[in-house]
């Protein structure tokens, strides 16, 4: 059990340095749609500290399954919308490397839980690395990223009780009901996968394409299964993973080395800059979908995974993923949590593995020839002849590496005041609309196991306040699933 909560006036939130925090909820943006400006110190000294509360494995997505393959482009007409030269044209091919993962458990955690999976690509392109760092699920819990550490403390294990709380969960998700529709996806059919081979991933994020004309669009990236989505409720998970915490990666080994190579067939939905700018509700809202009978998806190529690692610490352990490793036509959009993780994550890859770990194998650039070429030397783990003699400056008269002066994407117009504040709402703005949609959505049978699932849960929590509030954010996205949650809570209740 948690510590009960006092009632005595709350205490000044400061910075490490002991300074007041004035705003907590919100990162600053250049303006109420702009992107996250760098001077905002509380949000990176939030994310850095958050990176390095773990040694050595990650601090989320610490228990992954790792694999090589490849894409192919099936689609000859991608020009139009990006100079990304994967997909230039159609057959092209691009080796790859996957990460799979879950988010909250550490590692000798069961990877059967309930919990979002990380779906993280390395693609090897000839103009460096493309990192597209997602997840199975195509959206997230929050919407702003200096909420990120607070979200992640809650789904750890308590400081005083060392263990997984729902106490924690609830009361965070209580107070963020932004969560809604991601607890809506987490506790319903999908919330466990019965392999990493039978779930669909999602770049998750919106990126921006652009084209060699210079001309940019929205996009969203979706990888649909080609085994077909399976699924695992939470009892044959609890004994699946009981018998074999390592089940997921146990059965990714088995099928690639029995030649049962699994695949995805990748897709997008675009929208144009004008669409974006009167769309219904934001399109750079992690916490949302786009329709797909708004924007429809659009197959571009085949994900296929052909060959296990060699050596799981060398390459599963060590890769590292980035969501700013962008190469020329893909490029950020001003999604707040996109714009935090483009900090937090190489920030994270130099503290767990060094400031060189793009020298190890599995995330050095292949088909760039002789490497990276920048001015970077020294540092811990060093290899090879740290630039030998060449001269670790630019601009300098001695032939060094110099910039290219054409821009890997566009830059996008910023209006307003630099201040933490929450995005303006547009028309259909509110955090449970598509929670409800989803909800209507499910069979009959699929809707009695999520109230289930959430009334599992949401029955172990102390306070009252906190599952009444946690109930109400469901009641909101649908009345009768508030109703059948109250009533499963309360039986739930009745047995302890």
């Amino acid at each position: 059990m948690t510590t009960k909560p006092t009632t005595s006036t709350p205490s000044t939130l400061t910075t490490e340095a002991g300074a007041p925090v004035p705003e907590n909820q919100h990162a600053q943006t250049a303006g109420p749609t702009g992107p996250v400006l760098l001077q905002d110190f509380h949000l990176l000294e939030k994310l850095a500290r958050f990176n390095r509360e773990r040694i050595p494995e990650r601090v989320v997505h610490a228990v992954g399954a790792g694999a090589h393959g490849h894409f192919v482009v099936t689609n000859p007409d991608l020009a139009k919308y990006t100079k990304m030269k994967v997909f230039a044209e159609k057959g092209k091919k691009t080796e790859v490397f996957a990460r799979f993962s879950t988010v909250a458990g550490s590692r000798g955690a069961a990877d059967t839980a309930r919990d979002p999976r990380g779906f993280a690509l390395k693609f090897y392109t000839e103009d460096g690395n493309w990192d597209l760092v997602g997840n199975n699920t195509p959206t997230f819990f929050l919407r702003d990223g200096i909420k990120f550490p607070d979200f992640i403390h809650s789904q750890k294990y308590d400081p005083h009780t060392n263990s997984q709380e729902p106490d924690n969960i609830w009361d965070f998700f209580s107070r963020s009901p932004e969560a809604t529709h991601q607890f809506t996806i987490l506790f319903g059919d999908r919330g466990i996968p019965a392999s990493l081979r039978h779930m669909d991933g999602f770049g998750s994020h919106t990126f921006q394409w652009v084209n060699a004309a210079g001309v940019r669009h929205w996009v969203k990236f979706h990888f649909k299964t080609d085994q077909g989505i399976k699924n695992l409720t939470s009892e044959e998970a609890a004994v699946i993973g009981g018998k074999d915490p390592q089940h997921h990666i146990h059965d990714l080994y088995k099928a690639i080395e029995s030649g049962n190579h699994p695949s995805w067939t990748a897709k997008v939905q675009i929208m144009t800059e004008a669409e974006a700018a009167t769309y219904r509700w934001n399109p750079f809202d992690l916490t949302k979908v786009w329709s797909q009978k708004d924007f429809p998806l659009i197959e571009v190529g085949k994900l296929v995974l052909d060959r296990t690692p060699d050596n799981f610490f060398a390459e599963t352990e060590q890769s590292a993923f980035d969501p700013g490793h962008f190469v020329p036509g893909i490029g950020p959009s001003p999604d707040r949590m996109l714009q935090a993780r483009l900090f937090a994550y190489g920030d994270a890859a130099r503290y767990r593995l060094g400031t060189n770990h793009i020298e190890l194998p599995i995330n050095t650039p292949k088909a760039v020839p002789g490497g990276s070429r920048n001015h970077g030397r020294d540092g811990t783990m060093r290899g090879g002849a740290n630039g030998g003699a060449s001269k670790n400056y630019e601009p300098n008269s001695y032939g060094g590496p110099v910039q290219t002066g054409e821009p890997l994407y566009n830059g996008f117009d910023v209006a307003g005041r630099t201040d933490a504040k929450a995005e303006a709402l547009r028309k259909d703005d509110n955090d449970f609309v598509q929670a409800g949609d989803l909800y209507r959505l499910m069979p009959a049978d699929a809707r009695s196991r999520f109230v289930e699932n959430l009334a599992g849960s949401l029955s172990q929590v102390t306070l009252e306040e906190v599952i009444t509030r946690s109930i109400e954010h469901f009641r909101s996205a649908d009345a009768d699933l508030g109703a059948r949650l109250t009533e499963a809570v309360r039986a739930h209740r009745s047995k302890r």
